[in-house]
């Protein structure tokens, strides 16, 4: 999809699913995530992410996953998915210690152009743990806008993680594509 001298863009592969994983769990969950600063370990446990999961946002026929590849080495991914009338993002993850180098926004940028090129979305849609101030500031700046629609997070699957506190809830922000 993309490349510079260091790394390259393109989409996930079967033989991507255990370091899709990988990424994924080290930059949200546990000590490892604290080097960065999209950790979510203070808000839950457990995992964030797994093998089902992300072999089913892989092998999806309505979706990518695109993901940045340093020499052999995962270094960033993210799922774009197509959807009615727009699309969705998620599943966005930058290794703790590469977070902060501008790689999130150059793939964020990725995501919104496969969206608007391959699928003709006019616009893209996320849902962010309303918590996450910080994060969502940083959406902010790249375009999205809050809508107030708010979605309960999912107590009781622990697919998501296991809440380290009881008023969790998601966010959706929107972004005009084109």
């Amino acid at each position: 999809m993309t490349s510079s001298a260091h790394h390259t863009v393109r989409i996930a592969g079967l033989a991507d699913v255990d370091a899709l994983v990988d990424l994924v769990e080290s930059a949200y969950r546990g000590e490892s995530s604290r080097a960065g600063w999209t950790h979510e370990a203070d808000l839950l446990d457990g995992q964030r992410t797994d093998r089902d999961m992300v072999t089913t946002a892989v092998m999806g026929p309505d979706g990518s996953v695109l993901v940045v590849e340093e020499g052999t080495r995962l270094v960033a991914c993210c799922q774009v998915e197509r959807r009615d009338d727009h699309a969705y993002f998620g599943m966005f993850a930058v290794a703790p210690l590469r977070q902060g180098g501008g790689l999130g926004r150059e793939l964020l940028g990725v995501a919104e152009r496969h969206a608007e090129q391959e699928w003709g979305a006019g616009e893209m849609r996320m849902t962010v743990i309303t918590q996450r101030d910080d994060l969502i500031a940083w959406y902010e700046r790249r375009g999205y806008v809050r809508t107030g629609e708010i979605t309960p997070f999912p107590y009781g699957d622990e697919r998501f993680g296991q809440p380290r506190r009881g008023d969790l809830a998601f966010e959706t922000l929107v972004k005009k594509l084109g």
